[in-house]
C-alpha cells in the first residue's frame, strides 16, 4: 500500500470522529499525533508498508518499543487506546477482519512513592508552635496535640477525628478510638472496621495533657470528641488538613504538607531505626505486608542518596 493510502484511512477516521463523535480540536490533535506515530512506527524501513496489514505481534512490538524510549505507562495506554479505536473503525468499514489492538495492555504504572519528611522537619513540623500572630492560643494547643499525635502513632486522618476522650458506649453508640494515658497508647478502629492498638510517645502524651486542660471551654453539645473545632464540634478531616498545611508553609518546610505525610514520616523513620516491617505493618493497620513493603523503597532511596554525597565513585562529575 502507498503511503498516500495509508493518509487516507487516518484521514477517513478522523474526519468521522469531528463528524459523528464531534470531539474538541484539542482530542482529535491528539488523536492524530498517536496515528501519525503509528504510521511512523509501522513503516520505519519500507514506506510502503500498510496500516491494515499490522499484526498482534507488531502492536506489541511497538509498545514495548516505546516503552524502551522511557514513554511513562499512562501514555503509552492512551496511544494503545487511540490506536484501538482507530483499528475498530477500520473493522466497521470492512477494511480489516481483526483489530491487532486488542488484548494489549500497557505496562503497569508504577506507583509513585509516598513522600515523607526528613526527621528533623518532621519533629520540628509537630514540636513548633504555630507562629501566627492571630492564632487563638486554645486551637494551638489543639493543633499541637494533633500533629504530635500524627507522627508519633502514624494514624490515618478518619483514625485521628474519630477519637473519643474516652471510651464511650451508650445509647447505641460506641467510640471508633481512644487514648489509654496510663498505657501509653491509642485506641484505633481502621479499615475494615478493625481496631488496633497503636503506641503513643512522651511528647503527644505531653501535647495531649496540655490540650485537656482548655478542651472543656469549647465543649458545646457532644462531650465525646477528643479534638474540637473552634465551634465546639468533632474536628473534620478537611480542617485538620488545612490546619497541617498552614502550619506546615508557617514555619517554612519547602513542601505542602498533609497529615498521611507524617504517616508516611512515622512509617519511613520507624523502619530506618528498626529495620522491623512486621512491627511497622501492623502499627500502620496494613492488611498486607505488600502494603507496608513500599517504605523499604523509601529506606533504600535515602541510603542511595547517602552513597551518592559521600561514595568516591558515585559522586557525579561537574
Amino acid at each position: 500500500m502507498s503511503l498516500a493510502g495509508n493518509q487516507a484511512y487516518l484521514d477517513g477516521y478522523l474526519d468521522s470522529l469531528i463528524s459523528q463523535r464531534q470531539l474538541s480540536p484539542l482530542t482529535i490533535a491528539s488523536y492524530r499525533r498517536d496515528l501519525l506515530e503509528l504510521l511512523a512506527l509501522a513503516t520505519a524501513g519500507d514506506g510502503r508498508a500498510a496500516l491494515t496489514a499490522i499484526s498482534h505481534f507488531q502492536i506489541r512490538k511497538f509498545a514495548a518499543q516505546l516503552h524502551a524510549k522511557g514513554l511513562n505507562a499512562r501514555s503509552i495506554a492512551r496511544k494503545l487506546s487511540a490506536w484501538r479505536s482507530f483499528f475498530n473503525w477500520l473493522s466497521e468499514q470492512n477494511v480489516v477482519t481483526s483489530n491487532p489492538v486488542d488484548g494489549i495492555k500497557a505496562p503497569k504504572r508504577s506507583k509513585p512513592l509516598p513522600k515523607a519528611l526528613a526527621a528533623d522537619d518532621a519533629v520540628r513540623l509537630v514540636s513548633s508552635s504555630n507562629p501566627g500572630k492571630n492564632a487563638d492560643a486554645t486551637m494551638q494547643l489543639c493543633n499541637h496535640a494533633m500533629f504530635e499525635l500524627l507522627y508519633s502513632s502514624g494514624l490515618r486522618v478518619s483514625e485521628l477525628v474519630g477519637l473519643d476522650l474516652r471510651y464511650v458506649q451508650e445509647n447505641h453508640y460506641a467510640s471508633a478510638g481512644w487514648i489509654d494515658f496510663d498505657a501509653h497508647e491509642a485506641m484505633v478502629t481502621g479499615k475494615g472496621s478493625k481496631m488496633r492498638s497503636v503506641p503513643v510517645g512522651q511528647p503527644a502524651i505531653d501535647a495531649l495533657k496540655a490540650w485537656l486542660v482548655v478542651r472543656d471551654t469549647l465543649v458545646k453539645l457532644d462531650p465525646h470528641p477528643l479534638f474540637l473545632s473552634e465551634r465546639g464540634t468533632r474536628i473534620s478531616a478537611r480542617v485538620l488538613q488545612l490546619r497541617l498545611k498552614t502550619h506546615g508553609q508557617a514555619v517554612g518546610l519547602p513542601t505542602d504538607v498533609h497529615p498521611h505525610v507524617l504517616r508516611h514520616s512515622f512509617a519511613s523513620h520507624v523502619l530506618q531505626s528498626s529495620g522491623d516491617l512486621r512491627a511497622v505493618q501492623e502499627m500502620l493497620g496494613h492488611a498486607s505486608i505488600s502494603a507496608t513493603q513500599i517504605y523499604t523503597s523509601l529506606d533504600f532511596q535515602r541510603l542511595a542518596q547517602v552513597y551518592d554525597a559521600a561514595h568516591p565513585r558515585a559522586k557525579k562529575k561537574p
